[in-house]
């Protein structure tokens, strides 16, 4: 918000008002966070993402009325429809293998954690996803994708959706699926870290993606990275 100064505002999305008791205490207790609003579901958390903008929200995967996958959908898709920028998500959820998490990074969240983080950790996530970067629990990310892609209807992979990328493109898009970071890209494949950012963001928007963790969803649904 804009008279928040520097400061990163965050919103709750919670149907359990004591765990949101609990997130406002914590978020209120940083001076660099404020707190800009709550929401017990995830209709409710549509509005309030639309009317206060949010730096940050965090958003409860499983609610009796509208889950978080839906409310980050609609989110997402207005942010984009009225050309605004969007709140950074970051997708809370009781279960390290929720098929819900795979559908939320889909549908644009920044990242998820396990409800039971510690709060430094979380603490942390914030800050993280505010930078523009994604975050996860901790644990493998390519386990909870994998598991998930074991469990879609999918018989092989399917090559045909590299298609739109270029030879290089293609290597700089398998090994950010398996998780490289770009200097390890960059020496694995003898170019500049500049050039594997230019090939990245050319990478994502050929195939629609917004994030790194979404190419890896992206990579393990698809079966492109063997087993």
């Amino acid at each position: 918000m804009a008279d928040a100064g520097a400061r990163i505002t965050v919103a709750l999305v919670d149907d359990q008002p004591l765990f949101r008791a609990g997130l406002r205490m914590l978020i209120e207790s940083q001076e660099d966070m404020e707190l800009c609003g709550e929401a017990g579901d995830g209709e409710p958390a549509v509005a309030m993402a639309i009317e206060r903008s949010p730096d940050v929200m965090l958003m409860d995967l499983r609610m009796p009325m509208m889950d978080g996958v839906e409310a980050t959908r609609r989110i997402v898709r207005h942010a984009a429809a009225a050309g605004t920028e969007k709140p950074k998500i970051i997708a809370l959820t009781t279960f390290n293998r929720d098929q819900a998490v795979v559908q939320a990074v889909q549908a644009g969240a920044s990242g998820y954690l396990l409800k039971s983080a510690e709060p430094e950790f979380l603490l942390a996530a914030i800050r993280t996803v505010h930078s523009g970067y994604s975050v996860i629990a901790p644990g493998s990310v390519h386990s909870l994708f994998a598991h998930a892609a074991r469990n879609a209807l999918a018989s092989g992979p399917d090559l045909s959706v590299l298609d739109v990328l270029s030879v290089r493109e293609r290597d700089v898009f398998l090994l950010a699926a398996k998780g490289l970071s770009n200097g390890e890209m960059a020496g694995s494949l003898f170019v500049s870290e500049a050039t594997i950012k230019t090939h990245l963001r050319s990478v994502l928007d050929k195939l629609q993606l917004r994030t790194r963790l979404q190419l890896v969803a992206f990579a393990h649904e698809r079966r492109l990275l063997g087993n």
